[in-house]
């Protein structure tokens, strides 16, 4: 799986935050696998420095997985950090739905009972 890690003009890039995005997004998809061939993360902060407020950090997550559409998801936090975890909580749940969902069809038995 590809991580690839942007940020707007008012979140400094770094090594370091490269890091913590990748192992953040790398533990909370690595039980699907091979199915999502990258993973595009967005940071942002939507009001620049000068004008904190509450909940001002973004995080903007895009799955791509093989054979589908992607799937992308958007959270907010009052920090980076927290705005990137609660967006790999809602990717992992919304992959596990969507990839459920694409699973059970193909294996479940016919409404006919046959």
């Amino acid at each position: 799986m590809q991580i690839q890690v942007t940020t707007d003009n008012h979140i400094q890039g770094s090594a370091e935050l490269t890091q913590h995005v990748e192992s953040v997004v790398e533990s909370a998809m690595s039980r699907f696998g091979r199915r999502i061939t990258r993973v595009e993360v967005h940071l942002a902060d939507e009001a620049s420095s000068a004008k904190s407020r509450d909940n001002d950090k973004s995080c903007v997550m895009e799955a791509r997985l093989a054979g589908m559409q992607p799937i992308t998801v958007r959270a907010n936090g009052a920090s980076v950090e927290q705005a990137l975890d609660s967006a790999a909580d809602k990717l992992e749940k919304t992959l596990d739905r969507t990839l459920g969902k694409q699973d059970h069809a193909k294996g479940r038995p016919s409404f006919s009972g046959e």
